[in-house]
């Protein structure tokens, strides 16, 4: 293992950043960000594309041309396995013949698996691993959980009241948090590969769950509904929580509501992340923001979750919890 150069974490950052903008598009395949550097100066870059290709890696070699004496950061592992739909990755990197690959991730797809790194060592490329690991693990959340778990990474999201409301008693709840930590919960829409929320929520509310913002219009997610019953045309069903391991195509599932929707995931133990949106309002007799979600005892809820971050949006106050 070669050390890290000094400015190898800033162009990781950068790799990682660009390979957000594949993500909700590319499932099952990993949204993966590419940068290419030579002489301090970016010569290619690229994302994994709608659909799963071209590969990131693949989109930055076109646009750079000539690789040589350059750097190829890559947030996750140069694919080494055959497919009909392209050449292995870590192949088109031989053929290319940089001086060095640095990536983040080992692919745990065991069609991979090292086998990539090994192949580009193997044609005397220069290979470091786990610059900026972990954000790219934060970035490939779903792609990971779905290779080590079978299941999608599950982010909760919770828009409440200071006092843990989310609607008043009589169900009103539009609305609590204001117009900046919406545009926010739409980008978080664009990002995964579905949402889902419990059947009493699509029926009183009858929410459209598409991304309501300028640009981004086109990456509204799939739609699904936590019942056993009929579920109306547009949508999918999802019989229980542990049924998500089933959907095809879905690394990452955004739960929005309602509170039994939300109590079901936390009771089965399948929440990663949790969103809490919260607004500078009381409102007293309402609607809980969750139902039970199976403690035997107080001592159960702590060690739980940890903080991962805050931020102010206008007046309200996000939180984002990750599963301890």
């Amino acid at each position: 293992m070669i050390a890290p150069a000094g400015d190898d974490a800033r162009w990781m950052a950068a790799a990682v950043a660009i390979g957000e903008r594949g993500r909700g598009v590319t499932a099952p395949n990993p949204a993966v960000g590419c940068v290419i550097v030579r002489d301090g100066c970016v010569i290619g870059r690229g994302w994994t594309q709608p659909g799963g290709r071209p590969h990131a890696e693949a989109v930055a070699l076109a646009q750079a041309g000539s690789v040589a004496d350059a750097t190829v950061f890559v947030t996750l592992e140069p694919c080494a396995h055959d497919s009909a739909r392209g050449p292995a990755c870590a192949d088109l990197l031989v053929a290319a013949g940089p001086a060095r690959v640095v990536v983040a991730l080992v692919d745990p797809d065991e069609r991979t698996a090292g086998r990539g790194i090994a192949r580009l060592r193997e044609a005397g490329i220069v290979v470091y691993v786990g610059c900026g690991a972990a954000g790219a693990t934060a970035s490939l959340a779903g792609f990971l959980m779905r290779q080590r778990a079978g299941r999608p990474h599950v982010t909760l999201k919770l828009a409440t009241s200071l006092d843990g409301r989310i609607a008043l008693a009589d169900g009103s709840s539009r609305w609590i948090t204001g117009d900046r930590s919406r545009a926010h919960a739409h980008l978080e829409r664009a990002r995964c590969d579905m949402i889902l929320v419990g059947g009493g929520t699509l029926r009183i509310d009858a929410p459209r769950l598409d991304v309501r913002i300028d640009g981004l219009a086109d990456r509204s997610p799939r739609r699904a509904v936590l019942t056993r019953g009929a579920v109306p045309a547009g949508w999918e069903r999802v019989a229980a929580p542990e049924a998500v391991a089933g959907l095809d195509g879905v690394d990452s599932l955004l739960v929005e509501g309602g509170a039994g929707a939300a109590a079901a995931f936390l009771r089965a133990g399948l929440v990663d992340r949790l969103l809490l949106y919260r607004a500078p309002i009381l409102i007293g007799d309402g609607q809980a923001a969750l139902g039970d979600i199976g403690l035997g005892a107080l001592d159960d809820a702590h060690g739980r979750w940890r903080l991962a971050g805050a931020r102010m949006l206008g007046s309200d106050r996000l939180e984002v919890y990750e599963r301890a």
